[in-house]
């Protein structure tokens, strides 16, 4: 195995070398990529018709950070772990903040939970009910108290707040509700916090959602601060947008906070990550990369300070091994955008030379960086092949001993 890397790495290194790249830099910013795994893809999930129960799924919060600690440790790459309350409430904060230190991980996002409860069926903070809509951003000022407890610095927010039927809610009114329920949140941050909103297009309101896409996400952000951004869930939008071009704009306003990096080939948004389409993930990084190398500073800032986290629910494949697989699909595509020769691509732009650019940007998805990742797991003292080192530690078969029943999402 050793022999085969060298020989396939010091091809790739010739070839980069010759296309202008520099391998080391490109070492580097793969080395300091971090992507944060959700406690709730360790646990139970299904879809809105089962909740499918598996062997060794983690019965607490305490045993979904040992199964997060076996991603990090072969992969070296996720020292975080996003917690969902109430699914990962605990009496003592304190004692989960030390255990993940314990482990060599840290809690990361706080996510509040208000679309789970009977109360939240017809709305939370913008349902007609005020008392739910108190109830509702009390859990969300409850949520900002539990990040200053695991020293998270991001609240991470989704509502499932919408209708399904024409006149069923005031929708100019719910968004003011929404605005409102926002602000109080935001005052509450620390100012090393930052607020996240997510956006969805539909599902589960079928008629109407109340934070239906990038720009109403926007548009809340920017009036309530510089501490407010935008989260691009890559599964929300409706087929075909071009979620690249969101992802420059945002950029460009200093607005983009973060990633639920998933994947969909219909509607929902949990499957593994990069699972149906890679080359819009490529797309994204290149993006991302390309707004690191801009003259404004503020966009340069915003490119170098967001938040990549995972966000999905394995129904139907073993909880580890998936999440295992989305780490290394996303640190894959990353790896390939780093390879986009930025200079070529704008030569090619200021000569309208249309061919030339899009062959620039392709060239680095077809290169195989298989050699240049497993020649960083050596040097980083990981396993070569994180997947195989998992399925051969034993790990999976002593976990069975937790049983059926473990908690879901």
């Amino acid at each position: 195995m050793g022999q085969w890397i060298d020989r396939a790495f010091a091809l790739f290194e010739e070839q980069q070398r010759y296309r202008g790249i520099d391998v080391n830099w490109v070492k580097q910013k793969l080395t300091g990529l971090k992507i944060e795994t959700p406690s709730w893809g360790y646990g139970d999930s299904g879809t809105r018709f089962k909740v499918f129960q598996k062997v060794g799924v983690p019965r607490n919060p305490f045993e979904k950070l040992d199964d997060a600690a076996q991603v990090h440790n072969l992969t070296g790459a996720c020292p975080s772990v996003a917690i969902h309350i109430p699914w990962d409430k605990v009496e003592n904060y304190s004692k989960l903040t030390e255990y993940a230190q314990s482990l060599g991980l840290r809690i990361g996002a706080v996510n509040p939970n208000v679309f789970q409860e009977d109360d939240y069926m017809l709305g939370s903070v913008t349902n007609a009910n005020p008392e739910i809509r108190r109830k509702a951003t009390q859990h969300l000022l409850e949520c900002v108290h539990i990040m200053k407890e695991v020293g998270s610095d991001v609240l991470s927010l989704w509502f499932a707040d919408g209708t399904n039927y024409p006149g069923q809610g005031h929708i100019r009114q719910r968004k003011q509700w929404m605005q409102e329920a926002l602000a109080e949140t935001y005052k509450a941050l620390a100012p090393n916090m930052r607020m996240l909103i997510e956006y969805k297009f539909f599902e589960p309101g079928f008629y109407h959602t109340d934070l239906a896409d990038w720009g109403m996400a926007f548009n809340a952000a920017t009036k309530l601060g510089p501490q407010a951004e935008v989260l691009v869930d890559t599964g929300h939008h409706a087929q075909g947008t071009n979620v690249e071009h969101i992802v420059a704009y945002l950029l460009d306003e200093g607005k983009l906070g973060g990633f639920h990096f998933n994947s969909r080939k219909y509607a929902d948004d949990d499957l593994i990550v990069g699972t149906t389409n890679p080359y819009e993930l490529f797309l994204i990084f290149y993006q991302i990369l390309e707004a690191g190398r801009d003259k404004n500073e503020n966009v340069r800032k915003t490119a170098e300070h967001i938040a990549y986290m995972v966000d999905q629910s394995h129904a139907i494949e073993s909880k580890i091994p998936a999440m295992l697989r989305s780490v290394l699909n996303i640190q894959t595509q990353y790896a390939k955008a780093l390879l986009v020769n930025h200079e070529a691509v704008a030569d090619a732009q200021k000569r309208n030379d249309v061919l030339g650019a899009e062959n620039a940007v392709r060239e680095a998805y077809e290169f195989d960086v298989s050699p240049l990742l497993a020649v960083i797991r050596e040097e980083q003292g990981l396993p070569v092949d994180p997947m195989r080192a998992f399925l051969e530690s034993g790990y999976q078969e002593k976990i069975a001993a937790r049983g059926v029943g473990g908690s879901s999402w």
